[in-house]
C-alpha cells in the first residue's frame, strides 16, 4: 500500500535561491550540510529531467547512500521529483519517491517535502527519521544563505 509522508519547513532565506541550489548545484550541499557527504551526477546533466544523480548522508549516525533519477522538475512551482533506483531505502521500501517543493509568498518562503513509498510489509515504519535528515538538510542551507560570510 502506498503512503504518503509531508513536512514543511519555513525558511528566511530566498525560495528562489534554495531551489536552484537543489536544481543546478546539489553537489554543493556537501560543503553546506554535515548530513551529506557527497552528491555525484552520474548520467545526464546538473538540473535536467532524466539526470541520475548519487547521494551520501548520515542518516541516524550511519553512512547511507541513495541512487536516484530527475523525474520532474517544475520551474514554475519550484518543484523536483527524484525516485530513488538504488540504494539503502530500497532494502526496506519497494519504491521511495522525494519532491521537494518551494513556496514564495512576499518574503514568506516555506520548503515542502514529500515522500512517496511503498514498504515491503507492515513492520516497516514511516520514514519519519530520514524526513528528519532533510529538515535538517534544509536548515543548514537556510543558515548558510542567511551568513554574511559565506558566498550567496
Amino acid at each position: 500500500m502506498a503512503s504518503k509522508l509531508v513536512s514543511q519547513t519555513k525558511i528566511k532565506s530566498s525560495g528562489d535561491v534554495f531551489h536552484d541550489l537543489l536544481r543546478h548545484q546539489p553537489h554543493q550541499i556537501s560543503d553546506i550540510s554535515s548530513h551529506v557527504q557527497s552528491c555525484d551526477l552520474h548520467d545526464g546533466e546538473w538540473g535536467t529531467e532524466g539526470s541520475i544523480i548519487s547521494w551520501n548522508y548520515v542518516h541516524d549516525g550511519k553512512d547511507m547512500f541513495a541512487k536516484e533519477i530527475v523525474e520532474v522538475i517544475d520551474e514554475e512551482k519550484k518543484s523536483i521529483t527524484f525516485k530513488v533506483i538504488e540504494g539503502n531505502v530500497l532494502e526496506i521500501y519497494k519504491n521511495f519517491k522525494v519532491t521537494c517543493h518551494v513556496d514564495t509568498e512576499g518574503e514568506d518562503h516555506l520548503v515542502t517535502w514529500t515522500f512517496e513509498y511503498e514498504k515491503m510489509h507492515e513492520d516497516v515504519e514511516d520514514p519519519h527519521t530520514l524526513m528528519d535528515v532533510l529538515v535538517g538538510i534544509t536548515k543548514d542551507i537556510e543558515s548558510h544563505h542567511l551568513d554574511p560570510k559565506t558566498d550567496n
